[in-house]
């Protein structure tokens, strides 16, 4: 009896988180950031899995805009696949997701996904997704049951004088070496390492990296692993060098695409940057802009 009161209250529990009538607005033209975890099933083992995807919005038809995912990773245990061919769709602006398409395993086997996400709740900075679906391997196909995170990217346009270009600053903030020991301009309860952590910027965009830790820091750009002892694999497109204390370094984005910048002395100090042709900000919830 006890069992079946449990089961009932799971049942309408679990009911209300996916049917929850929270609503998203979303727009053309804006990145993404969708991070996840939960777990991956089967009738004879349950994994963890995790996902991290960056993707950007695309045309609007009716109540549909279509989406591109440009990079990341999804993970089974200590098994990461990478992106091959996904695309995805937000439906009735945004209150549910649907992706499908293939990964790609460490060891070049080929695989597929299809996720399908509904809206939770949301607050000023971000959505929360509940999504179900499935991965299916070479092996075995799991049903997956996820809880993430879907944030826009700050969208930072660069504009000219006849004088002079605007200059788009980033600041390291003080104390981010000891991740926000005493002294530290580090946001309370919300760590930042960097004034803006998250951007989104038109190719051909120059941003300058000013250094107000007390430490010299060396920013390059990486893929990141699901590996808390070897995070991050340079990728050879960006390395500002030594940033001195109290110093700057510009960085030229020329390429559109996804950029994923490090510190590899503090790893846990990072930069996402989205670099494509944008026109309209994409808004989630009441007309807040999200991201940092």
């Amino acid at each position: 009896m006890k069992l079946t009161i449990l089961l009932l209250t799971l049942l309408v529990v679990s009911s209300g988180y996916f049917i929850n009538e929270s609503f998203a607005e979303v727009s053309e033209n804006q990145a993404f950031l969708l991070e996840g975890s939960g777990f991956a099933v089967t009738e004879e083992t349950i994994k963890i899995s995790e996902i991290d995807l960056g993707l950007t919005s695309q045309n609007q038809l009716r109540s549909t805009i279509n989406f591109l995912i440009e990079d990341g990773f999804i993970t089974l245990d200590n098994e990461e696949f990478i992106i091959s061919n996904l695309e995805g769709k937000f439906l009735r602006e945004g209150k549910y997701i649907r992706m499908n398409g293939d990964i790609e395993s460490s060891s070049g086997f080929d695989s597929s996904i299809s996720f399908f996400g509904r809206l939770v709740d949301q607050s000023k900075d971000a959505s929360v997704y509940g999504f179900t679906g499935r991965i299916s391997t070479s092996d075995e196909t799991y049903k997956i049951i996820y809880t993430a995170k879907l944030s826009t990217l700050s969208k930072i346009t660069q504009t000219t004088t006849p004088e002079e270009p605007k200059t788009i600053k980033v600041h390291i903030q003080k104390g981010s070496s000891s991740q926000g020991g005493i002294g530290s301009y580090i946001e309370s309860g919300s760590i930042k390492y960097f004034s803006k952590d998250r951007i989104s910027v038109q190719p051909g965009t120059t941003i300058t990296i000013i250094n107000d830790d007390t430490v010299t820091h060396n920013l390059v750009s990486g893929k990141e692993n699901n590996d808390r002892y070897i995070p991050f694999t340079p990728d050879g497109k960006i390395s500002t060098g030594e940033i001195a204390i109290g110093g700057s370094v510009k960085i030229t984005f020329d390429d559109a695409g996804f950029y994923r910048l490090y510190d590899p002395d503090y790893p846990w100090m990072r930069i996402v940057a989205y670099v494509f042709p944008t026109i309209d900000n994409t808004i989630l919830g009441k007309g807040q802009n999200l991201g940092n």
